[in-house]
C-alpha cells in the first residue's frame, strides 16, 4: 500500500510545480502554453486519484476524462465538458497546423478563464483524495 501513497504524492507534487508554473506562465502573458500546462497539471492530479482510489499504476493517457471514467471518478455534467475542452488544449498547443489557430483564440480573458475553472476543478480532486 505505501507504494500506492508514494505514487499518489509524486504525482500531486508534480502537478503542484505545474500548476505554479500555469500560473507563472500566465502572468508572462503566455496564454496558450499557460493553458497546456494547466492541462498537464490536471491530468497529474487525476493520475494521483487513480492511483489513491484505484491502486494502480495510471493509464498512459493525456485525455482527462478518460482518466477520470477509469477511476470510476463521479463527475458533474460541467466538470465532463470542463474535461473534454480542456483535453483540446493538449493537442493545440503541441501540433503546428492547430498551434496558431490555438494560439489566437488564446487572449488574456480566455486563458483567465479556463485557468480558473482548471483550478478549480484542481482543488476539488485534492479534496477527493483526502478522503
Amino acid at each position: 500500500m505505501s507504494e500506492y501513497l508514494s505514487q499518489t504524492k509524486y504525482w500531486i507534487e508534480s502537478s503542484k510545480d505545474d500548476l505554479n508554473s500555469a500560473e507563472s506562465i500566465f502572468r508572462n502573458g503566455n496564454y496558450d502554453w499557460c493553458l497546456y500546462i494547466a492541462h498537464l497539471s490536471l491530468e497529474k492530479v487525476l493520475k494521483a486519484y487513480f492511483v489513491f482510489s484505484q491502486h494502480k499504476i495510471p493509464p498512459k493517457t493525456h485525455k482527462l476524462d478518460r482518466i477520470a471514467e477509469l477511476s470510476n471518478l463521479k463527475l458533474s455534467t460541467q466538470q465532463e465538458e470542463l474535461f473534454k475542452y480542456v483535453n483540446e488544449f493538449n493537442i493545440e498547443t503541441r501540433y503546428p497546423d492547430y498551434k496558431r489557430k490555438f494560439h489566437k483564440l488564446c487572449t488574456k480573458e480566455f486563458a483567465e478563464k479556463y485557468l480558473n475553472e482548471i483550478k478549480e476543478v484542481y482543488n476539488w480532486l485534492l479534496e477527493q483524495i483526502k478522503e
